[in-house]
């Protein structure tokens, strides 16, 4: 993690990154009136970066574009990103970030952006080779205060864990061992967890987990993470329920697509960003009540596998027709929205790699999103998700899509008809709990193939950034 700190003053030696919003505060910077104007040249020609190497410092600026705010910040974001490729590139270990406008969510963003572009997971790697050099940014600006600095870095190091989380294989990480990093996370951050074993998960009744996992030689589990101050500024908590699939196969129904395993240690994705962004909430010990479920378990076809046509009961009493193995993730997710019915929350939301047609419908570049939260709270999470640049995508949820899950044989089924996959899935979820709900089905941006900016390939650590800034504003609210 980049050491991302407060500084008092610039120091002429160091490698600089600047931001600005009119040519003419290049001025303010102590250039050779020669390498101020090379600068000039290439920001008029793109604002959006331009580099100057001088006398083996590199100095590098990024123009503030005009418009509409997330865009700009977004654009910030991604001038950070280049700005940390050309450090990294050239093995440098530490810079410095001036401001020279008066825009404190502008400067944070090209941090966050050259922070988070910084990111590699090298644990496996015996080399050093291509390896991230950078380790410490000072920022040196008028209009952010240290608290800002310190809360990006708390973001930050969310994201850079969960991407962890989801780049660690199967090998490492199964149920058991993504319990034991929740709870060094709680140690770290100050919130409380409780880790049931498959026998409590038995005695719970959750047939949903059980059943998912009877082809696994791994033991599931079941994590309630939970941060209450004494403050808190709601009542009734909220409640983040994340899918931990650790790895999935698709069961009995293995996958048939040609490389589509090769990603699936990635299915736990929503386990990771509910624990890490509790994790970053009890860090900045913010007011609000939240808790967390994560459901863990891998999903293989081995042993005494769950198969098409079983009937499953599930801990809230309802059966469920399996039709599809790999439809596994609604299974466990079920189980944790109905324990959770004991708090009795103001808002539930699930986040999870959950379907395929949720990526086919907006890809890579945004969440699906749908429920029956009230239109108020779905504003909510789309200004949040604006201002993070985690954008979602609002799908409808018709009554029609609930009745393709019913089913002959007990009462509903765990797969719909091929049309709106995602929504029969969450109209499938939906039965299990009966408070305001969101459903966050983040299969397309959760994993990258190649880089996409600051959101580098591999995991990405999607809903961190989403969740907190949402509880953030709901705590200002």
């Amino acid at each position: 993690m980049i050491d991302l700190v407060k500084g008092p003053r610039p120091a002429a030696a160091r490698d600089t990154l600047v931001i600005l919003d009119e040519l003419s505060q290049l001025r303010m910077l102590d250039l050779v009136r020669n390498d101020r104007q090379y600068l000039t040249e290439q920001l008029r020609a793109d604002p959006a970066f331009a580099v100057c190497d001088v006398s083996g410092r590199l100095v590098m600026v990024h123009l503030t574009a005009k418009g509409e705010m997330s865009a700009r910040l977004e654009k910030a974001r991604r001038a950070g990103d280049t700005m940390a490729t050309r450090l990294n590139a050239t093995k440098r270990e530490e810079a410095q970030l001036i401001s020279l406008q008066d825009n404190g969510a502008l400067t944070l963003a090209l941090a966050e952006g050259t922070v988070l572009g910084s990111y590699g997971f090298r644990k496996y790697k015996t080399d050093t080779k291509g390896a991230p050099t950078l380790e410490k940014i000072t920022v040196i600006a008028k209009e952010v205060s240290a608290d800002q600095v310190e809360e990006l870095a708390d973001l930050c190091e969310g994201v850079f864990t969960a991407r962890d989380l989801v780049n660690e294989p199967v090998s490492f990480l199964n149920a058991k061992q993504l319990a034991a990093e929740i709870r060094t996370l709680s140690k770290n951050a100050g919130f409380k967890v409780e880790v049931l074993n498959k026998e409590k998960i038995q005695t719970l009744g959750m047939g949903g987990l059980i059943a998912v996992n009877k082809g696994s030689l791994d033991e599931p589990t079941f994590s309630i993470l939970e941060w209450k101050p004494k403050n808190a500024v709601n009542k009734k908590p909220l409640l983040l329920v994340g899918k931990g699939v650790v790895y999935d196969t698709g069961g009995l129904s293995l996958k048939p697509t040609a490389n589509s395993m090769d990603q699936m240690k990635c299915d736990m994705a929503g386990a990771a960003a509910v624990a890490c962004a509790i994790a970053v909430v009890a860090k900045r010990e913010l007011p609000v009540h939240v808790i967390g479920l994560v459901p863990a378990t891998d999903n293989r076809p081995g042993g005494n596998a769950y198969a098409p046509g079983d009937v499953v009961r599930m801990h809230s009493g309802l059966t469920v027709e399996v039709l599809n193995t790999d439809a596994e993730g609604r299974m466990i997710l079920a189980d944790a929205l109905s324990y959770g019915e004991r708090y009795k929350p103001e808002l539930v939301f699930t986040l999870a790699t959950l379907t395929g047609a949720a990526s086919r419908a907006i890809g890579t570049y945004g969440t699906v999103t749908m429920g029956t939260a009230s239109d108020a709270e779905f504003k909510k999470l789309d200004d949040a998700g604006h201002t993070t640049f985690e954008r979602v995508a609002r799908l409808p949820f018709w009554d029609e899509y609930g009745e393709e899950i019913l089913s002959e044989v007990a009462d509903i089924k765990n797969l719909g008809s091929d049309l709106g996959g995602a929504q029969t899935a969450g109209k499938f979820l939906a039965r299990f709990t009966t408070h305001p709900y969101i459903h966050l089905d983040i299969a397309g941006p959760a994993f990258l193939t190649k880089r996409d900016g600051y959101r580098t390939k591999g995991g990405t650590g999607v809903g961190v950034r989403l969740l907190y800034q949402f509880i953030k504003q709901r705590v200002k609210g």
